[in-house]
């Protein structure tokens, strides 16, 4: 038999291996839990009137001020952003035509900080406003952050230190790396994929009869980061 030339297209390796290459599958993993590097709020400011209008520029006046104490901040709040917005008019449920009972105006806003020291001034300050609620704060890491490299590099070391492992049970060794791919990425993964970080929420609603509240001690919360490959070698066959 002759052996291919540079030409011809070689035979496709054995999925499973052969006697003379035996293949070894392994899953690298990795846990990390670190502190989060970013603090999440949602900020809904409402008004209520029996005129639209009036509605309309209470409710502007009280997005307005809900901005300026955020941006008051600084550098501390990373990101700041307004969501939906809404007029609502609220019919009377009695007589024979439908009226405008009242109008309910609403503004959800978004803002992100890094700074967590004046995270819990900031939060009192905003559910001390009239007729403005607080919903946070969620925890969580940036999508670049460096201790989802530092996963992935501890499930790979995993990942080859369980081969040579399985490798030296058998009395050898790795002769090469055949294949590295994260969990699902071939295929459907068989479970959903581990959050970064798990969330909880608090919710702070004031009105014209709150005192000023003393500054909340929030408490970061630990951030879980997973990662997971499957990796593939060759071993120098073993003397079974």
């Amino acid at each position: 038999m002759t052996s291919p030339t540079a030409d011809e297209p070689r035979p496709p390796a054995a999925p499973h291996g052969t006697p003379d290459a035996p293949r070894l599958a392994v899953r690298g993993e990795a846990h990390l839990e670190v502190d989060p590097e970013i603090a999440r709020i949602g900020i809904v400011v409402t008004a209520r009137g029996r005129d639209r209008r009036s509605t309309l520029d209470d409710l502007t006046q009280r997005n307005t001020t809900a901005l300026d104490l955020v941006k008051s901040y600084g550098e501390a709040v990373e990101h700041i952003e307004t969501g939906a917005f809404s007029i609502t008019p609220e019919l009377t449920g009695h007589g024979r035509g439908e009226r405008v009972r009242s109008y309910h105006g609403r503004v959800h806003i978004t803002a992100e900080l890094t700074d967590f020291t004046a995270l819990g001034e900031l939060t009192t300050r905003l559910a001390d406003l009239d007729l403005t609620r607080v919903d946070g704060p969620w925890w969580t890491l940036r999508p670049d952050s460096p201790a989802h490299r530092q996963a992935r590099r501890q499930a790979v070391h995993d990942a080859v230190q369980r081969a040579r492992e399985y490798a030296e049970a058998l009395g050898t060794t790795l002769a090469a790396l055949v294949e590295l791919a994260d969990l699902g990425a071939e295929g459907p993964q068989p479970f959903p994929a581990a959050q970064t970080g798990r969330m909880r929420s608090m919710a702070y609603a004031a009105t014209a009869e709150d005192t000023t509240a003393a500054p909340l001690d929030l408490e970061p919360q630990r951030q879980h980061v997973y990662a997971q490959v499957n990796a593939r070698f060759t071993m120098v066959p073993p003397r079974l």
